[in-house]
């Protein structure tokens, strides 16, 4: 049971760790966004979406969560006795969207403020600054992808 454990705890820490990652981005981009909401309430649709994304690292680790589920069978209730080692696969393997979910949501968060300022300054190049925030979300795509390539070459 102790590789059925590593597998679950890998999956639980894709939707922590790039929960967390969303989290704190989607707080930090929703206090800047406020601000500017207050004064120009007008932009409160360009402020949103720059809010928004750092919530998909979020979701990301929820699908790197799921699709150990998936290989693990675990949607029909039955939980497979796999051996330690192959549990330790799946939790590497989880690391990439785990990790990159925390980081790049953080870090994501920056830039979308930083796009906010654009906004207030420079109104006609917001998209500008959702194109930089985007770019950051490349790592966490990445990491995504990863983690599935990973998983989908671990037997069980």
């Amino acid at each position: 049971m102790i590789g059925l454990f590593l597998a679950i705890a890998g999956a639980a820490l894709c939707v922590a760790l790039a929960g967390i990652g969303s989290i704190i981005g989607v707080g930090r981009a929703g206090q800047a966004g406020s601000g500017v909401v207050s004064e120009e309430p007008e932009k409160f649709g360009k402020v949103l979406l720059l809010q928004a994304l750092p919530s998909t690292q979020g979701i990301y680790g929820f699908i790197g969560t799921f699709w150990v589920i998936i290989k693990l069978g675990l949607l029909g209730g039955n939980a497979p006795d796999i051996a330690w080692q192959t549990g330790l696969m799946i939790f590497a393997a989880c690391l990439p969207v785990a990790v990159n979910g925390l980081i790049s949501g953080i870090f994501q968060s920056k830039v979308s403020v930083s796009g906010m300022n654009i906004l207030v300054k420079q109104p006609q190049d917001a998209g500008k600054g959702v194109i930089m925030a985007a770019m950051v979300e490349t790592y966490a795509v990445l990491g995504l992808l990863a983690t599935i390539l990973l998983i989908q070459g671990i037997k069980i």
